[in-house]
């Protein structure tokens, strides 16, 4: 049972994480980004968990709980990163809106 039900779930986990990584590159937005980034770090979770399975070594548990810390502290920090700068709007990708100091206007920048 378990010979046939592992192939396919290393099939399964290995379309989400081609389709995270693509919504990683993609985007659009920062949100997004931070989304597929820990969709990423779930299935890498996964992985791990279904390579203790197959081969019967326990220290790819040990990975796994690495890669939960790890993931779990990166997506605290992209959370404070979005937190702290304003996301870039306009129709360009280089083009951001900023608060003019002087008459509190929306000043449109070319970087």
């Amino acid at each position: 049972m378990l010979t046939t039900v592992l192939p396919i779930a290393f099939v399964l986990v290995g379309i989400g994480l081609l389709a995270a990584v693509c919504r990683l590159v993609i985007g659009p937005s920062r949100a997004d980004r931070v989304v597929a980034l820990d969709l990423v770090t779930v299935l890498l979770i996964a992985v791990s968990f279904l390579v203790t399975l197959h081969s019967g070594r326990i220290a790819f548990l040990d990975l796994a709980l690495v890669l939960a810390l790890v993931g779990f502290l990166a997506t605290v920090a992209f959370a404070r990163y979005l937190e702290t700068e304003p996301e870039p709007k306009g129709n360009g990708p280089r083009h951001r809106q900023v608060i003019d100091g002087e008459n509190q206007g929306r000043v449109n920048i070319d970087e």
